[in-house]
């Protein structure tokens, strides 16, 4: 799983570099994509449907990495899983795992697999309920502001930004580890998701829409082993 990194030996520009004058980008079709996981219980999993095409496009844009312009949609069921390390999932509503979802995405997870959930305002009770089923051991974390997540590509002194607001809460940046290793990144009250849409969706201000893409290029870029 995590021997995607072997392909980021030309990764990027630096961040400066990047906002002013983006590197060529490589040609589509590349090996690489994020997973738009499609879980049961009856959230949309597949809202903010313009989201993840436009991150692809920043990361193809503003990094050397070879990735597909379009997203995959997979379950926890699909054979693709297992060649797809970065694994997003979103939504307003109820998540729900079945037994054998819990075991496969277990040993994703456990094989160097990452998770990012993205809570789009309406999903953290049912998450939480789901994550202490997957690891009833583990409990989520504050990641610590000098994780390479906030600071990878693009420098998040103060941790993960806040995107779209609801309810005047602060955005955190939630996290399992797993033998050291982030494995799952719960971005909570941020909402990157719609920060990645397109600028008519939700009016959100420039600026917080770069940053929403910033946060995501560092995401992915972690992902996919940049920097072991």
């Amino acid at each position: 799983m995590r021997a995607a990194a072997t392909l980021l030996s030309a990764l990027v520009v630096t961040a400066s570099a990047a906002a002013q004058e983006p590197a060529a980008a490589p040609p589509a079709g590349g090996s690489m994509t994020i997973a738009r996981l499609h879980y049961d219980g009856g959230g949309d999993w597949y809202a903010n449907p313009s989201s993840l095409p436009n991150l692809l496009r920043a990361i193809r844009t503003r990094t050397r990495l070879r990735v597909a312009p379009e997203e995959r949609v997979v379950t926890l069921r699909d054979d693709d899983l297992w060649n797809l390390p970065y694994l997003y999932m979103t939504g307003h509503g109820n998540v729900r795992w079945s037994d054998d979802d819990l075991v496969t995405l277990r040993r994703y997870l456990l094989q160097g697999g990452f998770l990012h959930a993205d809570d789009n305002y309406g999903m953290d009770v049912s998450l939480r309920r789901e994550l202490a089923r997957l690891f009833p051991g583990e409990e989520l974390v504050e990641v610590p502001l000098d994780h390479p997540v906030y600071r990878l590509i693009y420098d998040f002194p103060k941790g993960i930004p806040k995107i779209h607001e609801h309810d005047k809460k602060p955005a955190q940046g939630f996290g399992i580890f797993l033998d050291g290793r982030l494995a799952l990144f719960y971005s909570y009250q941020t909402d990157l998701g719609d920060g990645w849409e397109d600028a008519e969706v939700h009016r959100d201000p420039p600026d917080k829409r770069e940053a929403a893409l910033r946060m995501g290029v560092n995401l992915f870029a972690y992902a996919v082993g940049y920097g072991e």
